[in-house]
């Protein structure tokens, strides 16, 4: 399947862009408003123009016009080899049943102005793998698609998905803040993470010869003995060995960052992040210092950083200087409201079996969704402001039953860096180009 799908890529790559297909609505108020109203806009500024991230929305397809299984949600009528449907075809008949975007990228030309007809065109890019990932194998397919009015472009979009073979372990539903991934407790164990939640670092030892392990055991391996207490470590040691993880993603930390096995002084070796340290700033023989690092109100993981640096301290969401964030309580109703006004009715985003199936906790919010509470956000805290594009990348996924703070900073030239974080990190990180300083 691999050669046939790369061949395929290749052919409609060199197709090069499409021919032009109408939207099936011009710009008009009543869509809108629907969209305007489920992603909580309230400001009253769209009565002259539409929303400019809301371009995708006018060319998606309608409940008997998608392509089917997991096809694209273009516009019906597009003629089958100018788009990637069948390349997501294929990867659906070979088991990449699967699907999730992880990319898009907007620039807009100008803003559109109610009663605008437009078209659509599709430029085919690539696909790369397979690839392992969080949700298991999969391939990434990308291609851009053009918006037109009259013969003039009016937006352009990258969008990137990945198609991947469930691996049926969906991960466990999220609970507020609650981080998940959590530690196995067990009778050989327990003594360590109390020890963790008292501020100490306990290593196991032998009641009978004095030998210290790690990991904890229910036996001596030196002498056999199944008699054991522990000693309190000193948290000194140096980096034996690491590794720079880039993927696949981990909940609440964002790649590259150093994990690192740690010879502590008393001769037992333990892995954990190194916090604080870049990438390229990490080697053998660094000396570090424990650091307890605490991931919610229940969970604290044991951790190092550099040795004589000041600890890490909580990371708090950035904003702009008097500039609050702006916070959304992601409903059942919110996550499935939103996708029916983006026009996005992939199933994973409203039908909680369809998505546990394809190994997600529940429901989550579509990224035409957080690509408008980007915009939501840009604007409620620059409301002189006009964007010219929006770049974004999707990290964990915002489920159903979570909240979502979106945060603010400066960025180089008069861009906006926007983070938008859940329950277990960021959700999304994407970058606002202002067509005039706000």
């Amino acid at each position: 399947m691999h050669d046939r799908l790369m061949a395929l890529a290749d052919e409609l790559a060199a197709e090069g862009e499409s021919a032009a297909t109408p939207c099936p609505d011009p710009v008009n108020a009543a869509m809108i408003r629907n969209w305007t109203q489920a992603l909580g806009d309230r400001s009253g500024r769209w009565s002259e123009y539409a929303p400019p991230a809301m371009i995708q929305v006018w060319s998606m397809a309608g409940p008997d016009e998608r392509p089917q299984p997991g096809g694209r949600s273009g516009q019906v009528g597009r003629e089958e080899t100018a788009s990637p449907d069948r390349i997501l075809s294929m990867l659906d008949e070979a088991g990449y049943v699967g699907v999730v975007a992880t990319n898009c990228e907007h620039t807009y030309d100008r803003y559109l102005r109610l009663g605008e007809e437009l078209s659509t065109t599709v430029l085919f890019d690539g696909v790369t793998g397979p690839k392992r990932t969080a949700l298991g194998e999969g391939y990434f397919v990308t291609w851009y698609e053009r918006w037109y009015s009259g013969g003039e472009r009016v937006a352009e979009m990258l969008f990137r998905v990945l198609k991947f073979k469930p691996r049926g372990d969906a991960p466990p539903a999220p609970s507020g803040g609650r981080y998940p991934l959590r530690p196995a407790v067990g009778p050989d164990t327990r003594f360590f993470w109390d020890g963790v939640r008292a501020g100490e670092l306990r290593i196991q030892r032998c009641a009978e010869c004095g030998v210290l392990r790690h990991p904890p055991g229910p036996m001596c391996p030196a002498c056999h003995a199944t008699k054991r207490d522990h000693v309190t470590a000193a948290g000194r040691g140096v980096v034996h060995s690491y590794v720079v993880h880039h993927h696949p993603p981990v909940p609440g930390l964002t790649p590259p960052y150093v994990v690192a096995l740690v010879e502590l002084e008393e001769g037992v070796r333990i892995i954990g992040d190194l916090l604080g340290c870049a990438p390229g700033d990490a080697y053998v023989g660094m000396p570090v210092e424990l650091e307890f690092q605490r991931m919610d109100e229940e969970l604290t993981l044991p951790q190092w950083r550099p040795a004589g640096t000041a600890p890490a301290a909580v990371e708090e969401p950035e904003h702009a200087e008097g500039e609050a964030g702006l916070r959304i309580e992601l409903t059942p109703t919110f996550v499935i409201s939103t996708a029916l006004a983006t026009r996005d009715l992939t199933p994973v985003h409203h039908d909680p079996a369809v998505a546990r199936a394809q190994g997600s906790a529940d429901i989550f919010l579509n990224i035409l969704t957080t690509i408008g509470l980007v915009q939501r956000y840009v604007l409620e805290s620059r409301p002189d402001a006009r964007l010219a594009g929006i770049a974004l990348r999707l990290g964990v996924p915002a489920y159903a039953g979570d909240t979502l703070t979106l945060t603010g900073r400066p960025g180089g030239d008069g861009a906006l860096e926007v983070r938008g974080a859940v329950g277990a990190g960021d959700h999304v990180v994407a970058t606002v180009r202002l067509k005039e300083p706000a």
